[in-house]
């Protein structure tokens, strides 16, 4: 470890996307490389991978996450994209969001831009394969350092292919200078890009080992995870329903999903964290439900808490709150007893609504009299938003627009206003974890066979962890797969909130404009929060607190116009299963 940092000082590194014993990643990467020198060893090689794993989202640092995008979360401020363009369906090919942290960004939009797009991440991906391929490199190194940048340029291709279906599939250097026009790549089709990465996913996993000694290097079970993940994506309403690019359902997709997502299961290397709230912290860095993360270290952590947290903390602001908790998301968490708030016999007390409730609920919801950093937090009308947090319905402040923060993830030691400061929160960011698996097999094998045992086995698994509530049989006795399809939808929204999930869960699944009932959909509905009035005694009223507006159009985001601009391969693309006009989505 002293050799490794002495060779730090001698390149001038700056530390990446690592925790205090993740050696691997102790270093600088080199994004202009001109000199053979630089693939002639295996630490200068793993200089330039490095930096392809540091440019993954940096989600502790992010503002806007996803769920802001969702029903699950309102906006901290009218500025970000989740108000501006997302919840009013202001979203064209020259105004659309990039996704929290870049996620789904195409590329540099001008020579003036000083983002770095997913295709610029795509190129440093090929010229580290091409490179370290030709090579005089141990061969066991480069075999498996260039699977874990094929699994890297998979993570960037599957962001975009969610984002606007099919993209150019590229895994070539391009040089505009000796290829002239071939530089510009047609789209392929949705269903191509994702055979592509569902292809390149099955071959690295055969590859990757099943464990790293060095935390934060993709894996055998990182490889499978991504590809369960986008094998489901594929399966659902979304992308096989004959809407957008699969005439008529295909159940063999959902075969395939549950198949990888059991391959994960049975590798037997992962397994619940007991603790859920500890999970998200410090101490549950790396745990055996972490599957893929970003890992953080001293000095280079991330402001979270200063950034999510409660805003009016011990009187004083802390925190920015923009993590906002809807009154939706709220009403999906069960009682202790299993059930839903509006299933009979459930006990719930809409004006004791915090009383009784699962344990998931007050390791994720802050709400009125939750206990935090000492302080007991109060919403109620008439106390203010200087030295309390009375709701905001009028988006004049940081103090919740709904009546509730939420504390998933937060570290309640780190107060926020030192957190922005210094960035003092090191937790890592979980990509993919094992409850999330557990949830993904069950959905796929109950489309294909129903409420199996084995899909039974799998949700009960993630209810019952350290006694949260009881299994589906003892709440509901037997249920049908519409029961269940229901059940495990529920199951993710709760589990998975606040992970950057249900954005993608509300568009794979098709209810964002409208339910299969026809019924109004999720993002189209108006968005609640809780007023809470009174004193000795306190009444407790949902109210609307912003309206929003989600076209069918929006379920894929439009290809950039600096793109089509650039591009007259893509433009030159019209009709096909993808239904394009000049290169662009339907809609746009």
């Amino acid at each position: 470890m002293f050799k490794i940092k002495q060779y730090l000082l001698i390149l001038t590194a700056t530390l990446l996307f690592i925790s205090c014993k993740k050696d691997f990643l102790d270093v600088q990467a080199r994004d202009r490389v001109g000199d053979d020198a630089v693939w002639a060893s295996t630490n200068n090689a793993d200089l330039f991978l490095n930096d392809i794993y540091n440019q993954l989202p940096d989600m502790n640092n992010e503002t806007e996450h996803l769920e802001q995008y969702t029903d699950n979360s309102d906006v901290g401020v009218t500025w970000m994209a989740g108000y501006s363009s997302i919840r009013v369906a202001n979203i064209t090919p020259s105004n659309l969001p990039r996704g929290p942290w870049d996620m789904w960004y195409w590329g540099k939009e001008s020579n003036n831009d000083s983002r770095t797009g997913n295709y610029e991440k795509i190129r440093k991906c090929n010229l580290f394969i091409t490179k370290v391929g030709a090579s005089a490199l141990p061969e066991d190194y480069k075999k498996e350092r260039i699977a874990e940048a094929r699994f890297l340029r998979a993570m960037y291709y599957h962001w975009l292919w969610m984002a606007y279906g099919g993209v150019p599939v590229i895994t070539n250097v391009l040089d505009n200078l000796t290829q002239g026009d071939d530089i510009y790549v047609p789209r392929s089709t949705s269903k191509q890009t994702f055979e592509f990465i569902d292809k390149e996913l099955g071959e690295i996993a055969d590859i990757l080992p099943e464990k790293q000694s060095e935390p934060g290097r993709a894996t055998k079970g990182a490889a499978l995870t991504l590809k369960g993940w986008c094998e489901l994506f594929y399966a659902s309403p979304l992308r096989n329903s004959g809407d957008v690019a699969n005439p008529g359902g295909d159940l063999e997709r959902w075969k395939l999903a549950a198949k990888t997502n059991k391959q994960v299961i049975d590798l037997g290397v992962y397994d619940l964290y007991p603790d859920f709230r500890n999970l998200f912290l410090r101490v549950g860095n790396n745990s055996t439900e972490s599957i893929f993360a970003r890992q953080y270290m001293e000095g280079k952590g991330g402001q979270l808490e200063g950034k999510e947290g409660p805003t009016i903390v011990n009187g004083v602001q802390q925190a920015w709150g923009n993590f906002q908790p809807t009154q939706e998301l709220v009403d999906e968490f069960s009682m202790a007893n299993g059930k839903a708030i509006y299933e009979p016999g459930s006990g719930y007390n809409p004006q004791q609504p915090y009383v009784g409730r699962e344990k998931r609920f007050y390791q994720t919801i802050l709400f009125n009299g939750s206990p935090w950093q000492g302080d007991t937090l109060r919403m109620v009308v008439g106390l203010g938003r200087k030295t309390a947090n009375e709701i905001d319905l009028g988006y004049t402040s940081d103090v919740t627009h709904t009546g509730y923060y939420a504390c998933k993830r937060l570290d309640e030691k780190i107060l926020g206003s030192d957190n922005r400061a210094n960035s003092t929160s090191y937790q890592n960011y979980m990509f993919f974890r094992f409850g999330e698996v557990l949830l993904s097999f069950a959905e796929a094998e109950n489309e294909v066979n129903g409420p199996t045992a084995e899909v039974l086995a799998a949700v009960n698994k993630v209810r019952t962890r350290a006694g949260n509530l009881p299994t589906v049989e003892a709440t509901y006795g037997t249920v049908n797969k519409q029961q269940m399809r229901d059940i495990i939808r529920r199951e993710r929204r709760v589990e998975l909130a606040f992970e950057d999930r249900r954005w993608w869960d509300v568009l794979r699944w098709k209810i964002a404009d409208r339910m299969m009932d026809g019924s109004t959909g999720v993002l189209n509905r108006p968005e609640k929060g809780m007023v809470i009035t009174g004193t000795a005694t306190l009444t407790y009223t949902p109210v609307n607190v912003s309206n929003r507006l989600f076209l069918p159009k929006m379920y894929i985001m439009p290809i950039p116009q600096h793109v089509l601009d650039r591009n007259p391969a893509i433009r030159a693309q019209s009709g096909g299963e993808d239904n394009w006009q000049n290169g662009q989505n339907p809609g746009y």
